[in-house]
Formats: C-alpha cells, sequence, structure tokens
C-alpha cells in the first residue's frame, strides 16, 4: 500500500556551536526545519525562501541557498505519510522570530538529547550536515 506524500523545502541554518535552528508548529509536539509546502507553480528553492521569511521573518534571496539535499522521511506531524523534501543551508542573516503557524523557536543540538526532532531532521539532515566539511555550515 502506497503512502500520501508532501512535497516540502525547508531551511538549515546552523550556529557556530553546531546547533541547527528548529520550529515546532502549532498543535505538534516535534521539531522540524523552518519550512513548508510549495505554492502551485512554485520551485523548491522559492518555496524555502517564502516558508522561512513567513515562519521565522529571516529574508533570504534565491541567491543565498546552498543544497544539502533531496529525501523521503516519514512525515512527523501526518501519520501514515511520506515528505518529498529538498533542504537548503543558508547563512543566518537576522534573528528568527516565531511567526506564522510557528509556536517555538530552539537551537536544537545535532546529537538530539531531547527525542523530539523530526524524522527528516533527525534521520537525514543532521547526517547531511556530518558530512560537509565545515560542519558550521
Amino acid at each position: 500500500m502506497s503512502h500520501p506524500v508532501i512535497t516540502v523545502s525547508a531551511v538549515a541554518f546552523v550556529r557556530g556551536d553546531g546547533d541547527v535552528l528548529t520550529v515546532r508548529k502549532k498543535g505538534t509536539s516535534r521539531f522540524m526545519l523552518p519550512g513548508g509546502k510549495p505554492e502551485p507553480g512554485e520551485s523548491a528553492a522559492e518555496a524555502a525562501v517564502r516558508e522561512v521569511r513567513e515562519e521565522v521573518g529571516i529574508v533570504l534571496a534565491h541567491s543565498e541557498l546552498r543544497l544539502l539535499g533531496a529525501w523521503e522521511a516519514d512525515a512527523a506531524n501526518e501519520p501514515g505519510h511520506i515528505l518529498d523534501a529538498t533542504v537548503f543551508t543558508a547563512d543566518l542573516t537576522g534573528i528568527p522570530v516565531a511567526a506564522a503557524e510557528i509556536a517555538e523557536l530552539r537551537w536544537s543540538s545535532q546529537a538530539d538529547p531531547l527525542g523530539d526532532l523530526a524524522p527528516l531532521l533527525r534521520d537525514r539532515v543532521i547526517p547531511a550536515l556530518a558530512q560537509l566539511p565545515d560542519r558550521r555550515v
């Protein structure tokens, strides 16, 4: 049986200490990267730029995005769904502030000591970040 697929774009912002900016959406318990679903006709990069601006108030240009990878993973908040995710990295160009559907921002350790990271972040993004020559991104 196939699972419904949700397409998303996200951005990983990594501090000098290696912690990753994560968000928790209202009514959920898992922390994930800022990002979301593309609107009709939007590219993955366009969706990432728009979602980061809407969710955490960070304004990025498409040229500031660096592709980290594209993966499938279990959706954190939609049981039985699979994410088809494109993830970018970018330098943090301002101070993130929770907006739109975001209930909470947190700098999360890549070691995930709290065990509350979304599967995409925990199983795909963090291992990819660990492979980068400059782990700070």
